[in-house]
Protein backbone atom coordinates (compact mmCIF):
# COMPACT_ATOMS: atom_id res chain seq x y z
CA UNK A 1 0.00 0.00 0.00
CA UNK A 2 1.62 3.23 -1.23
CA UNK A 3 0.24 5.14 2.08
CA UNK A 4 -3.45 5.23 0.19
CA UNK A 5 -6.24 3.95 2.55
CA UNK A 6 -8.72 1.53 1.79
CA UNK A 7 -12.02 2.74 1.99
CA UNK A 8 -14.45 -0.28 0.65
CA UNK A 9 -17.10 -1.55 3.04
CA UNK A 10 -16.28 -5.15 4.27
CA UNK A 11 -19.05 -7.59 5.15
CA UNK A 12 -18.09 -7.56 8.91
CA UNK A 13 -18.80 -3.78 9.30
CA UNK A 14 -22.48 -4.08 7.55
CA UNK A 15 -23.03 -7.05 9.91
CA UNK A 16 -21.87 -5.36 13.04
CA UNK A 17 -23.86 -1.82 11.93
CA UNK A 18 -27.01 -4.00 11.39
CA UNK A 19 -26.36 -5.72 15.05
CA UNK A 20 -25.75 -2.65 17.03
CA UNK A 21 -28.63 -0.98 15.43
CA UNK A 22 -31.03 -4.13 15.84
CA UNK A 23 -29.84 -3.23 19.91
CA UNK A 24 -30.69 -0.11 19.86
CA UNK A 25 -34.06 -0.89 18.29
CA UNK A 26 -34.98 -3.41 20.38
CA UNK A 27 -33.22 -1.45 23.91
CA UNK A 28 -35.21 1.34 23.17
CA UNK A 29 -38.65 -0.58 22.12
CA UNK A 30 -38.22 -2.03 25.52
CA UNK A 31 -37.18 0.98 27.77
CA UNK A 32 -40.71 1.83 26.45
CA UNK A 33 -42.77 -0.08 27.97
CA UNK A 34 -44.23 -0.16 31.58
CA UNK A 35 -42.86 -3.45 32.90
CA UNK A 36 -40.01 -2.69 35.07
CA UNK A 37 -37.75 -5.88 34.00
CA UNK A 38 -38.49 -4.94 30.53
CA UNK A 39 -36.82 -1.55 30.99
CA UNK A 40 -33.97 -2.89 32.85
CA UNK A 41 -33.35 -5.33 30.01
CA UNK A 42 -33.87 -2.58 27.43
CA UNK A 43 -30.78 -1.12 29.47
CA UNK A 44 -28.81 -4.01 29.21
CA UNK A 45 -29.26 -4.31 25.66
CA UNK A 46 -28.48 -0.27 25.02
CA UNK A 47 -25.39 -0.88 27.25
CA UNK A 48 -24.30 -3.44 24.70
CA UNK A 49 -24.90 -1.72 21.54
CA UNK A 50 -22.89 1.26 22.97
CA UNK A 51 -20.01 -1.29 23.61
CA UNK A 52 -20.21 -3.03 20.24
CA UNK A 53 -20.36 -0.06 18.60
CA UNK A 54 -17.11 1.72 20.25
CA UNK A 55 -15.50 -1.20 19.56
CA UNK A 56 -16.24 -0.84 15.59
CA UNK A 57 -15.52 2.39 16.31
CA UNK A 58 -11.74 1.43 17.49
CA UNK A 59 -10.70 0.26 13.80
CA UNK A 60 -9.87 -3.18 12.14
CA UNK A 61 -9.26 -6.08 14.72
CA UNK A 62 -5.94 -7.45 15.36
CA UNK A 63 -3.82 -4.83 14.99
CA UNK A 64 -1.89 -3.71 18.11
CA UNK A 65 -3.20 -0.61 19.58
CA UNK A 66 0.64 0.04 21.21
CA UNK A 67 3.40 0.03 19.70
CA UNK A 68 6.58 -0.49 20.80
CA UNK A 69 9.02 2.39 18.90
CA UNK A 70 8.97 0.42 15.96
CA UNK A 71 8.31 3.22 13.06
CA UNK A 72 4.71 1.85 11.60
CA UNK A 73 2.45 3.50 8.75
CA UNK A 74 -0.16 5.44 11.13
CA UNK A 75 -3.26 4.11 9.31
CA UNK A 76 -2.02 0.61 10.91
CA UNK A 77 -2.16 0.19 14.31
CA UNK A 78 -5.43 0.36 15.74
CA UNK A 79 -7.23 3.45 17.67
CA UNK A 80 -6.64 2.57 22.00
CA UNK A 81 -9.03 5.24 23.06
CA UNK A 82 -12.75 3.16 21.76
CA UNK A 83 -11.13 0.59 23.43
CA UNK A 84 -10.51 1.97 27.24
CA UNK A 85 -14.06 3.56 26.77
CA UNK A 86 -15.81 0.90 25.77
CA UNK A 87 -14.32 -0.32 29.12
CA UNK A 88 -15.50 2.70 30.81
CA UNK A 89 -18.88 1.80 29.57
CA UNK A 90 -18.83 -1.97 30.47
CA UNK A 91 -18.20 -0.91 34.14
CA UNK A 92 -20.95 1.90 34.35
CA UNK A 93 -23.19 0.28 32.42
CA UNK A 94 -23.23 -2.96 34.70
CA UNK A 95 -23.23 -0.50 37.99
CA UNK A 96 -26.65 1.04 36.95
CA UNK A 97 -27.85 -2.32 35.67
CA UNK A 98 -27.32 -3.11 39.49
CA UNK A 99 -28.89 -0.15 40.31
CA UNK A 100 -32.26 -0.72 38.71
CA UNK A 101 -32.19 -4.24 39.36
CA UNK A 102 -32.48 -3.51 42.72
CA UNK A 103 -35.12 -0.24 42.50
CA UNK A 104 -37.22 -2.84 40.48
CA UNK A 105 -36.98 -5.58 42.94
CA UNK A 106 -38.23 -2.57 45.78
CA UNK A 107 -40.87 -1.26 43.46
CA UNK A 108 -41.60 -5.41 42.96
CA UNK A 109 -41.52 -5.85 47.10
CA UNK A 110 -43.87 -2.95 48.08
CA UNK A 111 -46.29 -3.07 45.16
CA UNK A 112 -46.42 -6.97 44.43
CA UNK A 113 -46.01 -6.46 40.38
CA UNK A 114 -43.33 -4.84 38.37
CA UNK A 115 -45.93 -2.77 36.27
CA UNK A 116 -45.16 1.16 36.31
CA UNK A 117 -48.48 2.82 37.38
CA UNK A 118 -50.14 6.48 36.58
CA UNK A 119 -49.14 9.18 39.50
CA UNK A 120 -52.18 9.89 40.59
CA UNK A 121 -50.87 12.89 42.29
CA UNK A 122 -49.68 13.96 39.08
CA UNK A 123 -52.84 13.44 37.12
CA UNK A 124 -54.56 16.31 39.95
CA UNK A 125 -51.98 18.84 39.39
CA UNK A 126 -51.63 18.60 35.79
CA UNK A 127 -55.90 18.71 35.69
CA UNK A 128 -55.69 21.83 38.22
CA UNK A 129 -52.93 23.77 36.18
CA UNK A 130 -55.25 22.74 32.81
CA UNK A 131 -57.90 24.52 34.71
CA UNK A 132 -55.94 27.69 36.07
CA UNK A 133 -54.57 28.40 32.21
CA UNK A 134 -58.10 28.40 30.87
CA UNK A 135 -59.30 30.31 33.60
CA UNK A 136 -56.75 32.79 32.97
CA UNK A 137 -57.41 32.75 29.05
CA UNK A 138 -61.65 32.64 29.36
CA UNK A 139 -61.55 35.42 32.09
CA UNK A 140 -63.52 33.37 34.23
CA UNK A 141 -62.70 33.11 37.86
CA UNK A 142 -63.27 30.35 40.83
CA UNK A 143 -65.42 27.88 38.86
CA UNK A 144 -67.85 29.93 37.50
CA UNK A 145 -68.07 28.63 34.01
CA UNK A 146 -68.47 30.81 31.01
CA UNK A 147 -70.79 28.24 29.00
CA UNK A 148 -69.97 25.16 30.18
CA UNK A 149 -68.76 23.55 27.04
CA UNK A 150 -65.07 23.79 28.00
CA UNK A 151 -63.59 20.60 29.12
CA UNK A 152 -60.50 19.34 29.28
CA UNK A 153 -60.86 16.12 27.71
CA UNK A 154 -60.17 13.72 30.93
CA UNK A 155 -63.76 12.13 31.26
CA UNK A 156 -65.42 9.70 28.51
CA UNK A 157 -67.85 12.19 27.26
CA UNK A 158 -64.43 14.96 26.64
CA UNK A 159 -65.67 16.90 30.02
CA UNK A 160 -64.97 16.39 33.54
CA UNK A 161 -63.92 12.79 34.74
CA UNK A 162 -66.15 10.26 36.50
CA UNK A 163 -66.70 11.62 40.42
CA UNK A 164 -66.16 15.15 39.94
CA UNK A 165 -62.58 15.61 40.90
CA UNK A 166 -61.05 12.57 41.23
CA UNK A 167 -59.08 11.44 38.62
CA UNK A 168 -59.73 8.85 35.85
CA UNK A 169 -57.69 5.59 36.34
CA UNK A 170 -58.31 4.16 32.95
CA UNK A 171 -55.56 4.25 30.91
CA UNK A 172 -56.87 6.81 27.90
CA UNK A 173 -54.30 5.74 25.11
CA UNK A 174 -50.93 7.55 26.76
CA UNK A 175 -47.93 6.75 25.80
CA UNK A 176 -45.70 4.99 28.33
CA UNK A 177 -43.80 7.36 30.77
CA UNK A 178 -46.68 10.02 29.62
CA UNK A 179 -48.13 10.31 33.13
CA UNK A 180 -51.00 12.99 32.20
Amino acid sequence: MNGTVDNTVNTLDVTMAVVVGGLFTIGFHLMLQRSLMRIVLGFILLGHGTNLLLLVAGGTPGRPPVLDGQPVNPAEPADPLPQAMALTSIVITFGLTAFLMALAYRSWRLSGSDEVRDDVEDRRIDIALQRAGSDEVSGTHDGDESDGDESDGDGPDGGEPDGGDEPDHRDHGTAPGDHR
